[in-house]
């Protein structure tokens, strides 16, 4: 026999108050459950995130995005149109850290930062960008001379703190001969600056070495220690490095590897604490 109306009424009326508890439930649950979440910190840290301990470092700019897995920068210096991407690309990343009242909070707890002024709770370092000259806007970050400029940043990793290498008498030998130098020229000049996450950029084989040229480091050879650890903090910005390549060979492609140096980075094989790229200028 078939059901009734009314014996299909009450198992409408049963799946429907069912349902609606179920959800309710899992409403409750839900609720329950971001009320454990910090919405600044995440619930699994360095060595138990994914992220891992060991920061990445990037560079600007970077090829369209429609050229998937590219990190050639190349351009004819004597066309301005032909270089515009680049010039746009870095205007466009600049533009919070040019602007601070973008980021969240509006810029209200920016603060002028040094080694002996750190920044106190709450409160983020300010980038200031004019330190970058000769890679300015204004000075089209010196594409047009044939000498561009990129900037490095270090990857975000939450409550990462660098172990910085301020003993010259402790530096590990695979660092650069000019890095080391630099460090213990800032050791004898300006120690209080030796607590630096060390920034070096070479080419990667011979040929690149002779191609490339030497390399300027605006406004230091690093990021300062300051900046770190980062902590989410309303309207932090990740400090930057300028590297200007004045005069490389013309017409050649040469690729280029920039490393991060603290103690606690590792130069993996996946490109972790390390960053590849090249460049080609005609």
């Amino acid at each position: 026999m078939g059901r009734t109306s009314g014996s299909w009424g009450r198992i409408g009326v049963f799946y429907l108050v069912f349902y609606s508890v179920l959800a309710a439930m899992s409403g409750v649950l839900m609720w329950a459950f971001l009320q454990t979440l910090d919405p600044r910190t995440p619930r699994w840290l360095l060595d138990e995130s994914l992220i891992g301990t060991n920061p990445g470092i990037g560079f600007r700019p970077i090829p369209v995005e429609s050229d998937v897995g590219s990190s050639l920068i190349w351009y004819k210096a004597s066309d301005r149109s032909n270089y515009q991407y680049w010039i746009d690309s870095l205007i466009k990343f600049l533009d919070v850290y040019k602007r601070p009242g973008l980021t969240p909070g509006r810029g209200q707890n920016i603060y002028n930062c040094d080694y002996d002024r750190p920044p106190g709770r709450g409160q983020v370092c300010d980038v200031d960008v004019k330190l970058f000259d000769p890679c300015t806007e204004e000075n089209h970050f010196n594409y047009h001379k044939s000498g561009p400029c990129l900037f490095l940043k270090l990857n975000k990793v939450y409550g990462w703190i660098p172990e910085y290498y301020n003993d010259t008498q402790n530096l590990p030998r695979g660092m650069p001969g000019q890095l080391r130098n630099y460090i213990e020229n800032v050791a004898r000049t300006n120690p209080k600056q030796l607590n630096t996450v060390w920034v070096s950029c070479e080419g990667e084989n011979p040929a690149d070495i002779e191609n490339l040229g030497d390399i300027k480091y605006y406004p230091k050879q690093g990021f300062a220690g300051y900046f770190f650890p980062y902590e989410n903090s309303e309207g932090y910005l990740s400090p930057l490095v300028a590297i200007n390549i004045p005069r490389p060979r013309t017409g050649i492609l040469i690729n280029i590897k920039c490393k991060a140096w603290a103690k606690n980075i590792k130069h993996l094989r996946d490109g972790s604490g390390s960053v590849h790229f090249e460049i080609m200028v005609d």
